[in-house]
């Protein structure tokens, strides 16, 4: 089983170096870590009285890594839930925030195990997922994988400036869903034909 520390390393190499992309909502990046983070942890790394741009191309990895197991593990009790979500969960909660928790909420609720979708992870949520993870312990991981592929998709269907993040330029799957997919069994990935379905209606 790996520790947390080295998924948080894997987060911030599949996060990859600095970008701006303006279709991106969180703005200027860097290794996963937005500029709207940065100013809320307070970290005006060049201490220039300011937060932007350039403290975001300042922030190092090892930075990165203890911002997410802090802020992104520790303290939304990602460590509470059952150790077969914890990989995904941290990992929708570093690309997504609180939304990786509600997409776990209502499939919780999907699966017999009522909570309330509010995106807190509190003893509700995590006897539920305790009880579904006994329930269901060989499909838990995948069913949670599904559901923010899903959620991807969802996302793209609504903001069509989004859907290159879910496709790529040749048409195939983009990174949004081959990130899903890294959580996901082989045997539920979509296939290429089931992918260019889901998508046709983008055009």
């Amino acid at each position: 089983m790996q520790t947390v520390r080295a998924i948080a390393e894997e987060i911030v190499a599949r996060e990859g170096g600095y970008v701006n992309d303006p279709d991106d909502p969180g703005g200027a990046t860097k290794h996963g870590v937005t500029i709207h983070t940065m100013r809320r942890l307070g970290l005006d790394l060049d201490r220039n009285g300011q937060i932007d741009a350039r403290d975001v191309k300042r922030l190092s990895r090892a930075q990165a890594v203890e911002i997410f197991l802090k802020h992104y593990f520790e303290a939304p009790g990602v460590a509470a839930l059952p150790r077969t979500l914890q990989a995904s969960v941290f990992d929708m909660y570093v690309n997504a925030g609180n939304n990786a928790v509600k997409i776990l909420q209502r499939l919780l609720c999907d699966m017999g195990f009522p909570v309330d979708v509010d995106g807190a992870i509190g003893p509700k949520t995590v006897q539920a997922a305790t009880e579904a993870a006994r329930a269901a312990p060989e499909h838990l991981a995948d069913a949670y994988g599904i559901a923010r592929r899903n959620y991807y998709f969802r996302l793209a269907d609504h903001r069509p400036a989004s859907r290159k993040y879910a496709r790529s330029r040749a048409g195939g799957k983009g990174g949004w869903i081959k990130r899903a997919e890294e959580f996901v069994s082989p045997r539920y990935h979509m296939s290429d034909a089931e992918f260019q379905a889901r998508v046709a209606a983008w055009g």
